[in-house]
């Protein structure tokens, strides 16, 4: 029966690494394949062996197929094209907490019915309402409430970068058809107080709870951290504690995970099976032992809803259940069963679940657990029992960890030995008792703190986190097969041979840059720029990307990057100019990345150059060589600092990189005043890649402009049907009446340039990596 399960699971996997999803014409070889459950068991081992091949397929089929059926349900509630950036009236229920910050508020919203006539019928919408002035005036929309708003949507579209977020994959899992904002005329109108519904009652008590925290603990550093444990919010952590938590390899424990769940489920099973034997009336109806089972079962079921449902909650729910079913049936409890029942039951209800991170390492962390522990003749003492699992999570995890975030936490084991018994037997027990009684909220509080000033002193350690590029897949999948083998009982032959599976992993072969050549990549960072410019030994950014209403492009997307790349330091920094779509991502870049100097087109009293290192202002004339690539400087000329009366946008710094005939030219957000000055400076403009500039505006990309640069590639940073309407059409028929091949950043994603003896090679990211999920429709 397991196999059977796995094979499911891995159809079901299967279908989400498809590019379109399949045509219904295959099915018809699902009644084939099922004719194999006609066939007799037989003793004949070959022929008992092929039956069970065949009901492998016939699951792995099935699975398929039922991701397939949820995936095409799923899309038929998409926002059709012609409705995207139309006025929508629609009434519906805030079903999840709303998050707040300086521009707004943004939350879920369960469409229960849409006003505006012959529009498309929608589940679910994200949508964010923004502050009408910069005075925030606090929370205005809540969990559980019904409203009816005025709306314009979109599809949605996030970045596509190797190694990046998904965001389109994300909302998909939640069911969320559409993102937009709020339009303020008509004026929103709040209906009901609290919806009649299940889900609005139940995330209308998760918002009560989160309100009395918040009330209850004021600013207290650790607040976000016992809302986290208590309803799932993991949004309320400050980004500081976060990176602490990953670096000590503890964030698993700052979620609702599998771990507190089961606390939780022991804690109340074990209470009420006491108090059951003490009342013998009860006793006789029902025995101790399985009125503690359906205690504990009860207690995680709510706990789990209370924390928002999350795929650990529902991998230790679901393994809880298979198990008290065996206890209650006088089975012998089988783990592994238990686990591959939750994983089945698990991707039964959410298939996109296998795109998350947290389902690799929930399942992985447990499997891990059961490997090392169950069905061993010889059992350790409880200390080197307890050390041999914290090293066999470690080392278990550690290739998908390195796969998904290119980073792995040394000192974890350590940091986990300390922290699982504190936060799981102290801080979450105070924590939920706080809802109760809201002053153990303080106590739970300060036991955090307590923890927190150890975690970070093992986070500063500078040998905490053995960063890594990304690895392939299948040196992940050797290094997996090499722990299975490693982890294998003692005395089994040749163990350590295992070790030899995790060499291509430990020791990647990376192609590098060969000499006389250099490499441009154009990070997709959404309406903004963010360029990585790469020779044999140096490394340059040009431009951070945006700053986000909660974050950054430096934070979320190039410091990724750059991990992922296999960028570990940056040579240099170039910031264009004052605009917060190309500097804001610079504080995070300089905080999580070491940077040798700063080039910049800022105002002197910059707040960004604060933490810069040897920041210069660019100016014509500047330049240097790097392994034979030549970088020069051909704008903004050293006189323009002096001016009161320039645009931020003309002191951008226009960087030119070129060799053996072939060149990159960025001119960031130069307009028609910079273009200018470039023509008559005489400087040689003609590039083979332009990176157009202000993002195809049409304050830029002068006539006269384009046909001296006269590039072969034409590349556009632009945003999703972003708000300014880049690029601008008469821009966009310039290039093309001069047949310059045009590369857009919201349609290619990242887009590579390679400058070497083959020539200039182009390539785009998302054409060649897309899944059945993303949006085929851009404007052009």
């Amino acid at each position: 029966m397991r196999i059977a399960l796995i094979a499911f699971c891995f159809g079901v996997w299967l279908l989400q690494q498809q590019a379109s999803l399949p045509s219904v014409r295959w099915l018809w070889l699902l009644p084939l394949l099922s004719a194999v459950l006609l066939l007799p068991r037989l003793s004949h081992r070959p022929f008992e062996a092929l039956r069970r091949l065949g009901v492998a397929l016939l699951c792995a089929a099935l699975g398929f197929a039922w991701a397939a059926w949820r995936a095409d349900l799923r899309l038929a509630d998409g926002l059709p094209d012609h409705w995207q950036g139309v006025d929508l009236s629609v009434v519906g229920v805030v079903g999840d907490l709303p998050q707040i910050d300086a521009r707004g508020e943004r939350f879920v919203l369960d469409v229960e019915r849409v006003v505006t006539p012959h529009a498309p019928a929608l589940q679910r919408i994200q949508l964010t309402r923004y502050w009408p002035d910069e005075a925030a005036p606090g929370p205005t929309v809540h969990a559980g409430e019904r409203w009816q708003f005025t709306v314009r949507l979109k599809r949605p579209y996030g970045t596509h970068n190797p190694h990046g977020f998904d965001l389109e994959a994300w909302m998909l899992e939640r069911a969320v058809a559409a993102s937009g904002y709020v339009r303020e005329q008509p004026l929103p109108r709040r209906l009901d107080a609290r919806a009649a519904t299940p889900t609005a009652w139940i995330a209308a008590t998760r918002a009560a709870i989160r309100q009395r925290i918040v009330a209850t603990l004021g600013d207290a550093p650790y607040a976000g951290v016992i809302a986290a444990l208590v309803i799932g919010d993991q949004r309320s952590i400050p980004y500081a504690q976060w990176r602490t938590f990953t670096r000590t390899g503890v964030n698993h424990l700052l979620s609702i995970s599998g771990l507190h769940v089961t606390m939780i489920a022991a804690l109340a099973g074990w209470a009420v099976a006491f108090g059951w034997r003490r009342w013998p009336r009860a006793a006789e109806r029902l025995p101790a032992r399985q009125a503690g089972l359906l205690a504990a079962v009860l207690a995680a079921s709510m706990y789990a809803v209370l924390a928002g449902f999350q795929v650990p909650a529902q991998r230790t729910l679901f393994m809880l259940g298979v198990l008290a079913l065996a206890f209650w049936g006088r089975r012998e409890p089988r783990p592994f069963s238990a686990l591959a029942w939750a994983l089945f039951a698990v991707l039964l209800i959410d298939p996109w679940a296998v795109l998350s991170a947290g389902f690799w390492l929930s399942f992985g962390a447990m499997a891990a657990i059961l490997w090392v522990t169950f069905g061993r003749v010889a059992l350790p003492g409880r200390l080197r029992a307890w050390g041999s699992v914290q090293a066999a999570v470690t080392l278990a995890l550690a290739p998908v960890l390195l796969l998904l975030f290119q980073q792995v936490s040394i000192v974890s084991p350590l940091a986990n030995a300390i922290a699982i018994p504190v936060v799981s037997w102290l801080v979450t027990p105070l924590a939920l008792l706080g809802v109760v009684v809201p002053p153990l909220w303080h106590a739970a509080a300060w036991a955090m703190a307590w923890l927190g000033q150890g975690l970070a002193w093992a986070a500063s350690l500078p040998w905490a986190v053995a960063v890594r590029p990304a690895p392939d897949q299948g040196a992940t999948l050797l290094a997996v097969v090499g722990t299975v083998w490693v982890l294998l009982p003692r005395g089994f032959p040749l163990r350590a041979l295992g070790g030899v599976l995790w060499l291509p992993l430990a020791f990647p072969l990376n192609a590098g840059i060969p000499p006389d050549t250099f490499e441009a990549d154009v990070i997709d960072v959404g309406q903004g720029t963010a360029v990585l410019i790469r020779t044999v030994h140096h490394t340059l950014l040009y431009d951070t990307g945006p700053a986000f209403a909660d974050s950054d492009a430096g934070e979320r997307i190039v410091g990724p990057y750059l991990r992922a790349s296999g960028v570990g330091e940056l040579s240099g920094v170039i910031v264009s100019h004052d605009d917060s779509d190309h500097s804001g991502g610079l504080l995070s870049l300089l905080r999580d990345v070491p940077t040798g100097w700063l080039l910049h087109g800022l105002p002197a009293a910059s707040p960004l150059l604060a933490a810069a290192p040897s920041p210069r202002h660019c100016h014509r004339g500047q330049h240097w060589q790097w392994d034979g690539i030549r970088f020069e400087i051909l704008n903004p000329p050293l006189a323009a600092y002096a001016e009161s009366n320039r645009r931020d946008n003309d002191y951008s710094c226009v960087l030119k990189v070129s060799r053996s005939g072939q060149s990159l030219l960025i001119t960031g957000d130069a307009e028609r005043r910079g273009e200018l000055e470039l023509l008559e400076s005489g400087a040689d403009v003609a590039a083979t890649v332009l990176v157009v500039g202000h993002h195809g505006s049409r304050t830029s990309s002068l006539d006269e402009f384009v046909k001296q640069t006269h590039p072969r590639y034409g590349v556009f940073t632009v945003g999703f049907r972003n708000r300014y309407g880049h690029p601008h059409p008469q821009v966009m028929a310039r290039f093309r009446e001069r047949d310059v091949r045009m590369l857009r950043s919201d349609s290619g994603g990242l887009i590579k340039l390679t400058f070497g003896e083959a020539g200039v090679v182009a390539s785009e990211y998302r054409p060649s990596n897309r899944h059945y999920w993303h949006a085929e429709n851009y404007d052009e």
